[in-house]
């Protein structure tokens, strides 16, 4: 203990007191619990519940144990040091907490408690001086009487400060669980509420008489263990219907007095669990939700009306017997007199009318830009006017090689002379509107020639 500067006593319980000391090395402030009791063997002080458990768990919603020391027979436990307890802060205190600094200290306490019970302990002196603050940070400490989960009964009758007792413990029941701790929860939500206690009973028959007229008196239903135990010790319980604790906890939320509601239940059995207790709505807002993650509400995009697409698609198809493209296409005409004409004259001149059609398209597209952009349909653009004006040109030029009348070819009138071919192989002769072609070398038998439309 020479390392340590004991500055102000801060607490005395049953056990012991606690001291706000200062390590002298270090300069760090602690808090050093000395016991009353003489502890005459090292072994003796490291068998102690409070020593194995703290040892053990590591939680930031626990208290941490830095140091054992066993000096001239009394021990000494060396505890981080935390600025009050949760009494100090209600006792002096006007004005109500808001929920969300009840439920940001009763989530933390409830992961401790959870983190606690997995461990195989559970605390059996839940009261608002066990429980240390700073700040927004709150801690789970006293555990003189930790028992463990799993260890045999009979328990100690006397556990718990009179106002968070249990009432199968107020019954003198041997056979109790980490359901006690739940109660304890419970009626210190409701104080944090209120800043009064919720069962304020002088003895333990006052206490269940205060339980009683609270939740209501206990049924076969709601707790028939209960009324086995009571007339065990001969005693019977007062009867009350019960009040809407709504009413006596007008600050709470639903969720709130759900909770509250669900802690205090007569049967152990229907209490949650710690962690079934941070499953519930009360704590929804503690858990965060990565973006990503979150569900965000539907927002109706109305894509481009159907009804305004299709019909300007399905009017282009009528107006357009064919379709200009950048890239290579094909454009098939209905006609009937071109489909039963065999003769590839009429062809020929439907190409040269499309290559010319392609030259103006390209031309303006050029003019436009490299890249063409996309524009809703129905929207005026230089491209779609140039488009349209060009497949009206070879729409027309179609119409009206479909009705020309092809004959026999006849030689060329004197005075015309043939201009340059239109490609390799191949002549044509204009006379008086009409076209004739006739190949200028025959045709190789053997190779297939497909026709095509450049549009």
């Amino acid at each position: 203990m020479e390392r340590y500067t004991l500055i102000k006593e801060v607490g005395d319980g049953t056990f012991g007191s606690v001291w706000r000391a200062i390590n002298k090395k270090t300069g760090e402030v602690v808090a050093i619990k000395k016991m009353k009791k003489k502890y005459f063997s090292w072994d003796e002080c490291v068998n102690l519940r409070e020593v194995k458990s703290l040892r053990k768990m590591n939680h930031p919603n626990i208290v941490k144990l830095k140091e054992v020391i066993r000096e001239n027979d009394i021990l000494y436990f060396v505890f981080e040091y935390m600025e009050c307890n949760l009494y100090q802060l209600m006792k002096d205190r006007q004005k109500l907490f808001s929920e969300a600094e009840v439920r940001n200290w009763c989530f933390q306490v409830f992961q401790g408690l959870s983190y606690m019970h997995q461990c195989g302990y559970f605390h059996r002196d839940l009261k608002p001086e066990n429980l240390l603050v700073t700040k927004a940070l709150i801690k789970i400490a006293d555990f003189g009487l930790v028992r463990e989960v799993n260890s045999l009964p009979p328990y100690t009758e006397y556990v718990s400060t009179r106002w968070y007792r249990a009432p199968e413990v107020l019954l003198q029941s041997c056979l109790y669980s980490s359901k006690v701790d739940m109660w304890a929860m419970g009626a210190i939500m409701a104080e944090l509420f209120t800043l009064r206690p919720l069962f304020p009973g002088a003895s333990e028959a006052d206490e269940i008489y205060k339980i009683c007229s609270v939740i209501g008196s206990p049924t076969e239903d709601s707790w028939a263990d209960g009324l086995h135990l009571a007339s065990d010790i001969n005693y019977q319980f007062p009867q009350f219907p019960g009040v809407n604790l709504s009413a006596l906890i007008p600050s709470a939320s639903d969720d709130a007095i759900s909770l509250i509601t669900a802690l205090c239940s007569w049967d152990p059995s229907k209490r949650p669990s710690a962690a079934e207790a941070l499953q519930h709505p009360f704590f929804q807002s503690c858990y965060y939700v990565p973006p990503s993650l979150r569900s965000r509400p539907a927002v109706a995009r109305t894509p481009p009306s159907a009804r305004t697409r299709v019909p300007d698609q399905q009017q282009c198809a009528k107006k357009h017997t064919a379709t200009l493209h950048n890239s290579k296409s094909s454009s098939n005409f209905s006609s009937p007199k071109l489909h039963a004409s065999a003769d590839s004259g009429v062809q020929r001149k439907l190409d040269m009318l499309n290559q010319d059609a392609r030259k103006n398209d390209n031309k303006s597209i050029k003019s436009s830009g490299n890249q063409q952009k996309y524009r809703p349909p129905g929207k005026s653009n230089s491209i779609s006017t140039n488009r349209v004006r060009a497949t009206r040109v070879v729409s027309d030029a179609s119409e009206k090689l479909a009705n020309m009348t092809l004959g026999p070819p006849r030689k060329p009138t004197v005075g015309l002379r043939p201009t340059a071919p239109m490609k390799s192989g191949v002549q044509w002769i204009g006379e008086s509107g009409n076209v004739y072609l006739r190949h200028a070398q025959p045709i190789q038998s053997g190779r297939v020639y497909t026709r095509k439309v450049v549009g």
